[in-house]
């Protein structure tokens, strides 16, 4: 057990859409004093994809529509997921800095509890947590100032029909997980375990936690202003303009990465990078927005990104795995 993380619950057990418990999260990083804090939810169906991701590459959203299934875009980095009522998410918050850090503790946290009900869980890759090969649980993480925060699937028993039909990975990330479908290469906790749903849960806030926090109905009004946020179509659909040169690649250990460039005389006049990776600082204002005006050319780039710390802005990418990426 994890000492001083407190549960985070909430007054009533009326369930909400997704977004709430993301704008649930903030609310305790914001609010809430400097401690670790924990907490579980779980949601009807619905599609979840990474604050850098195109939906309409990440999701089949005809399908979605068609089957009643959400789609909502989250604020931190990775990939897309599907999650239902038979999906567990967990919510880990803490007072720090270091995401990189946190998130590495977070997924041993993770594994060690599967591994006390005799769950043979390996953490894997930049964010997966593996039994047989097979992935058990996606995660993510963001942070707010002296705060990060760290949120994932466990897939107990999740409709990995639907998950797979929803949900569109590339080709490319397939093949570099050594799978040809969405369903070969996850798995489901209940196969391992004899217990319910919710006696693993009750497992696991007993092993995380060893107390509780009780927000009170002034909180639950709070949050719901923060999803307001969440709900919008702009942060959902994204403005995804028209760009004339669109470069596509998967770096391995980093994430995926498509990047859209408007070029004028070759000049860089407008730069976009979308994909599955994870941000640790400021994507927009650190790297993006200094390539503007610069001459579409790898020396000039790299000159103008001499001071900058790309590994600082996207976890684990280097400099010249950037330039690579824009000129191949």
């Amino acid at each position: 057990m994890l000492l001083s993380m407190k549960y985070v619950a909430l007054p009533n057990e009326v369930q909400q859409k997704l977004p709430f418990y993301l704008a649930m999260e903030e609310y305790v990083a914001r609010h809430l004093a400097a401690d670790d804090y924990f907490f579980m939810w779980q949601v009807e169906p619905t599609v979840i994809f990474g604050r850098n991701q195109l939906i309409d590459t990440e999701v089949d959203v005809e399908y979605c529509r068609a089957n009643s299934i959400a789609m909502y875009r989250r604020k931190s980095g990775g990939g897309c997921v599907y999650a239902d009522r038979d999906n567990l998410m967990l919510s880990y918050i803490t007072a720090t800095n270091n995401v990189n850090l946190t998130f590495n503790r977070y997924m041993l946290m993770v594994e060690h509890l599967l591994r006390k009900l005799g769950v043979d869980a390996k953490t894997s890759g930049r964010n997966d947590i593996l039994v047989d090969g097979k992935k058990i649980s996606g995660n993510a993480f963001y942070h707010l100032p002296g705060r990060s925060i760290v949120h994932g699937t466990m897939l107990y028993d999740t409709n990995l029909e639907k998950m797979a039909r929803s949900t569109t990975p590339s080709d490319a990330k397939l093949k570099s997980k050594g799978v040809e479908s969405v369903r070969q290469h996850v798995t489901t906790l209940n196969r391992y375990l004899n217990i319910t749903i919710d006696e693993f849960k009750n497992f696991v806030r007993t092993n995380m936690c060893d107390g509780e926090i009780l927000l009170d109905e002034q909180a639950v009004e709070a949050i719901k202003e923060i999803e307001k946020n969440y709900l919008t179509d702009e942060f959902i659909y994204g403005n995804n303009p028209a760009y004339t040169t669109v470069v596509r690649k998967r770096i391995e250990g980093v994430g995926e990465f498509e990047a859209r460039m408007e070029l004028r005389d070759g000049i860089i006049k407008k730069i976009n990078l979308a994909g599955d990776f994870f941000l640790v600082g400021d994507l927009d204002g650190s790297l993006l927005a200094p390539l503007k005006g610069v001459r579409f050319e790898p020396h000039k780039v790299v000159e103008k990104l001499t001071d900058v710390k790309l590994e600082n802005i996207i976890l684990n990418l280097s400099k010249q795995q950037f330039i690579n990426l824009l000129f191949g």
